[in-house]
C-alpha cells in the first residue's frame, strides 16, 4: 500500500498530530497549577493573596499565549508535510519534549521574575522550541515532494513568525543578565509583530482562495 492511498506515512503523521495535541493540552493545563488560593482567609488576607498571585497569573497568560502560538505553528508545519520520518520526526519529538518542559521555567518566572537566571532560562527554553520547530520545518521542506503557492505562503508565514521569536527571545537571554525587567518588557515587541504577521497570513489565505 502506498502513502497516497493511506499507507504508513499518512498514518504516522496522524499519530504525530494526535500526540502533539495531547502534549500541548497537558502543558497548557499544567500552567494553571501555579495559581492557587489557600482557604480560611480573612478579607485582608484574601486581598493580599490575590495581589501575590498577580505574577503567577501573568506568567500563566504569557506561557499560554506562547504555547497557543507554538501549537498553531506546529499544526501548520505538519500540514505542509507529506510524511514525518527520520530527522524531521526527531526534531518534532525534541520540540514536543521542550514544550512539555515549559511549565517548569514558567513556575520559575512566576516566583522569581526579578532574578536574571529565571528570566534567561524562560527565554532560553522558548528559543530552543523555536529553533527546533524551524529545524523541523526546514527538514520537512527538503523531504516534501512538491508544493503549491498556498504551501509556500504558509511556509513563509511560519518561518517569519518563528524567526521573529528567535530574534526577540534570543536577544533577551543576555539582556536578562543585565536587567531582568528590561528583558521582560522586551517581549512586548512581539505583540505588534504578531498582529502584522496575522494580517499578512489572512491576506495570503484570501489570495490563495481566489
Amino acid at each position: 500500500m502506498n502513502e497516497s492511498a493511506g499507507g504508513p506515512g499518512p498514518r504516522n503523521l496522524a499519530r504525530l498530530i494526535a500526540l502533539s495535541d495531547g502534549i500541548f493540552a497537558i502543558a497548557m493545563t499544567l500552567l494553571v497549577l501555579d495559581i492557587q488560593v489557600t482557604g480560611d482567609l480573612d478579607d485582608a488576607g484574601f486581598r493580599r493573596m490575590l495581589h501575590a498571585l498577580l505574577p503567577n497569573i501573568g506568567a500563566y497568560v504569557l506561557s499560554f499565549a506562547i504555547l497557543a502560538g507554538f501549537w498553531r505553528d506546529h499544526r501548520r508545519i505538519l500540514q505542509l508535510a507529506d510524511r514525518v520520518e527520520g530527522l524531521s520526526l526527531r526534531f518534532a519529538l525534541a520540540g514536543l519534549g521542550a514544550i512539555a518542559l515549559l511549565p517548569f521555567p514558567t513556575t520559575l518566572l512566576s516566583e522569581y521574575a526579578s532574578q536574571s537566571l529565571a528570566v534567561a532560562l524562560y527565554a532560553g527554553t522558548v528559543l530552543v522550541i523555536d529553533l527546533l520547530q524551524l529545524a523541523m520545518l526546514c527538514t520537512i521542506r527538503r523531504e516534501r515532494r512538491a508544493s503549491g503557492a498556498g504551501a509556500r505562503h504558509a511556509e513563509r508565514d511560519v518561518v517569519t513568525g518563528l524567526v521573529a521569536n528567535v530574534v526577540v527571545f534570543g536577544a533577551t537571554v543576555p539582556i536578562a543578565f543585565v536587567s531582568a525587567r528590561a528583558a521582560l518588557w522586551s517581549w512586548l515587541v512581539l505583540i505588534p509583530i504578531g498582529v502584522v504577521l496575522s494580517r499578512r497570513a489572512r491576506a495570503h489565505t484570501r489570495a490563495d482562495a481566489r
